[in-house]
């Protein structure tokens, strides 16, 4: 048996190329696969309401489900466009959700998991935005509007986030930052850091232990997979 870590698929229309292939992917690992690691932006938004689903996702929900049929546990890191899972991960799915990083133990190794946004700490700006948007008032202000107020209102930030997005990858170093971001965890105990966020794949071999950014599922189709001890990263 195999685990799987996948993130940044950004997935939003069922029509799109991306998603018709993470649902291959998904009907591919059936029967085979121990656990799935979700680290974050698998949406393009959610957030989860109690007695309602964005209809967009219900192939993808269907396809989870039909995974956590086969046998393999769900893990759930939160991304920055998706977070405040609810109960039908919670209690339909029975997915393990963690709102910010997790350590997780695979075959007695310490795996440091994380969606990858709060890897720079001087990155103060992001950081109130993002506890705004999960603080009691933002919960609150979720439970009085309705679902589709809500995906509006999403749609409105993702047109206002990409335009500065070109300014802010222009600046990033994305090997620095996992590098020294990794090395913060290794010193914590751990023996590999996985990651999402920085939408380039990386695999990074140091004496301290294995450095995994994963890359995304919006044209590059990347992966990693732990199997027989080894990670490694690969593409559909």
């Amino acid at each position: 048996m195999k685990d799987i870590f996948v993130a940044d698929a950004h997935l939003l229309s069922p029509e799109d190329a991306n998603y018709r292939k993470f649902l291959q992917f998904l009907q591919g690992l059936e029967g085979h696969t121990r656990t799935l690691y979700l680290l974050g932006d698998i949406f393009q938004f959610w957030v989860g309401y109690r007695h309602c689903v964005f209809t967009p996702y219900v192939p993808l929900l269907e396809a989870l489900w039909r995974l956590k049929q086969s046998g393999t546990k769900l893990v759930f890191v939160e991304g920055n466009h998706d977070f405040l899972l609810g109960p039908y991960f919670s209690d339909i799915l029975q997915c393990d959700i963690y709102p910010q990083t997790a350590s997780v133990a695979i075959d007695g190794l310490s795996v440091h998991l994380a969606h990858g946004d709060l890897m720079d700490p001087n990155d103060r700006g992001y950081r109130l935005l993002r506890a705004t948007l999960r603080s009691w008032p933002a919960r609150l202000f979720k439970r009085l509007i309705s679902a589709d107020m809500m995906w509006g209102i999403s749609v409105w930030m993702n047109r206002k986030s990409q335009a500065h997005h070109p300014q802010r990858e222009g600046r990033m170093n994305r090997e620095q930052l996992v590098t020294d971001y990794a090395r913060r965890q290794f010193a914590s105990g751990c023996s590999a850091v996985i990651t999402g966020h920085l939408h380039t794949p990386l695999q990074i071999n140091r004496p301290e232990g294995t450095i995994i950014a994963l890359g995304d599922w919006i044209t590059q189709y990347s992966y990693a997979v732990y199997r027989e001890g080894q990670f490694s990263l690969e593409s559909f």
